[in-house]
């Protein structure tokens, strides 16, 4: 399903640009990615991350999600939208739930991931910090590995954090805490199998949402 159109980003101070990007590969069957899905969903409407997102009232937070697996096979779940208020939150998490996987059968490119994660990151409004949160069951098995991305894309002012999905590879972990994260204060969250990802997603975005200091470095 494509990403609805919800209201349209007002003129206002943004505090975060946060992208969320979601593991589809052929190692997350139908049943994982509903976990998945309705997690971060669920996770968006729980009540610690809304005292997050609504921390600074006057400096919202801005929001996109995408799913990807293979070389080109990335697709957006949610554009970029400015979440102002608690029913801007719930729209974008409806969004997000109500959406459909569109590939099944593509392995896992994690380096072509975070490329087209930066083309996106480069489309968000003016925000004072820019956040990517990218979730995954394995290691990087087609393509060019992230450090490639963050050498050839542009990443500057980007800090990149980690859901690492235990269970199918038994080196996500390790490898999502050496590969993937960067910039400063990244930091990997553990989920113990999809059966935990929506726990680990909004412990992940309560810490992301937090207040950060004007000045901080990047």
């Amino acid at each position: 399903m494509a990403a609805l159109s919800l209201a349209p980003l007002p003129a206002a101070a943004c505090r975060l640009a946060l992208l969320l990007a979601l593991d589809v590969s052929s190692s997350v069957d139908p049943a994982e990615d509903a976990l998945q899905r309705q997690g971060l969903a669920r996770a968006l409407r729980s009540e610690a991350v809304r005292e997050a997102m609504f921390a600074l009232p006057a400096e919202p937070v801005a929001l996109a999600a995408f799913e990807w697996s293979g070389r080109d096979q990335q697709a957006m779940l949610l554009t970029w939208r400015m979440i102002a208020t608690p029913a801007d939150l719930d729209a974008a998490a409806a969004v997000i739930g109500d959406s459909r996987r569109r590939y099944t059968q593509f392995p896992t490119a994690l380096g072509y991931a975070m490329g087209h994660a930066a083309r996106v990151m480069e489309r968000a409004p003016a925000c004072l910090f820019h956040t990517i949160d990218v979730s995954g069951d394995g290691v990087n098995n087609d393509g060019f590995p992230p450090r490639l991305a963050y050498a050839n894309f542009p990443y500057d002012g980007v800090v990149v954090n980690g859901l690492a999905i235990a269970g199918h590879d038994a080196g996500v972990e390790t490898y999502y805490a050496e590969q993937v994260i960067r910039g400063p204060g990244a930091f990997v969250e553990r989920a113990d199998g999809f059966e935990d990802f929506e726990r680990a997603m909004r412990r992940k975005l309560v810490r992301e949402l937090g207040v950060r200091v004007v000045g901080e470095a990047r």
